[in-house]
C-alpha cells in the first residue's frame, strides 16, 4: 500500500542519525512488546506478514510522531482485536470481560528457546520455472495495492537488470492477504541511480533491490 511507511526516495524528514552502541531495547517496555508479538504469534491466527501489514495501517501523523517498538503495539493491538482473541473494549478498558477463547495454544516460558531455533525461514523448496534469469532487461510494475507489498513506490515504473536469482520464497503480498504462501522466484534486480532519481543522482551509482517475480515485467 501506498502508506507513509514507504519512506524510500522521500524528503524533509531530516538526516539518519545512527546511535552509537545503541542497545536492542531502551525501554523495558519495548522489550515486553517484542516478546507479545512472539507469544501472541505463536497462537497462529496470523503470519509474520500479516503482521507487517498491520503496523502500515498506523495513522501517518502517527507513524511518524511515534517509535519502532510502538508500530509493533499498534499492529499488535489491532490484530488481537481483528482475529478475535479480545474484544475492542478489553483493549479500551483494559480489563478481561470473560474468560480467553478455548483451543488457543499456549507458548510456556520453557518452550521459548525450542520455539526461536524452530523458526521456519521463507524460502521454499518448491519448483517453479523462473522467468527470469541474470542478464535480462525488466520493468517493475506501476501498481499500487491496497494490501501489504514489498515493492518500493520509488522503484515502480523503472527499468533495471537482473542480477541474480535468489531462489523461490513466500511471495508476502499473498501472505499478508491469507492467500496462501503462493511461492514466487525473488531476484536481485540492479537499477541505475539516474533510472530511479533523475540526472542529478551519480551516473557511477546503482541500487540493488530484491523483487518477487510479479513485480516484473519484461523490458
Amino acid at each position: 500500500m501506498n502508506g507513509v511507511h514507504d519512506m524510500g526516495g522521500m524528503h524533509g524528514l531530516g538526516p539518519v542519525e545512527p546511535e552509537p552502541n545503541e542497545p536492542v531495547f531502551h525501554h523495558d517496555w519495548e522489550r515486553k512488546v517484542f516478546a507479545l508479538n512472539l507469544a501472541t504469534g505463536f497462537i497462529g491466527k496470523w503470519n509474520i506478514d500479516m503482521g507487517r501489514y498491520a503496523r502500515e495501517l498506523m495513522p501517518g501523523p502517527e507513524y511518524l510522531t511515534t517509535s519502532y517498538y510502538e508500530h509493533w503495539l499498534y499492529g499488535l493491538e489491532l490484530l488481537l482485536v481483528e482475529k478475535g482473541l479480545i474484544t475492542a473494549e478489553e483493549m479500551r478498558t483494559r480489563r478481561p470481560a470473560g474468560p480467553a477463547p478455548d483451543g488457543l495454544r499456549l507458548l510456556r516460558p520453557d518452550d521459548v528457546p525450542r520455539r526461536l531455533r524452530a523458526s521456519r525461514a521463507a524460502r521454499m523448496d518448491d519448483e517453479i520455472p523462473a522467468q527470469f534469469k541474470a542478464g535480462d532487461e525488466v520493468v517493475a510494475r506501476n501498481i499500487h495495492p491496497m494490501g501489504h507489498t514489498r515493492l518500493p513506490r520509488y522503484a515502480r515504473g523503472k527499468r533495471g537488470v537482473v542480477d541474480r536469482d535468489h531462489g523461490v520464497f513466500i511471495y508476502p503480498d499473498a501472505h499478508a492477504a491469507g492467500l496462501g504462501k503462493q511461492p514466487q522466484h525473488c531476484y536481485s534486480v540492479r537499477f541505475n541511480a539516474r533510472e530511479l532519481w533523475g540526472d542529478e543522482a551519480s551516473p557511477r551509482d546503482a541500487i540493488y533491490i530484491d523483487l518477487f517475480e510479479p513485480y516484473l515485467e519484461p523490458a
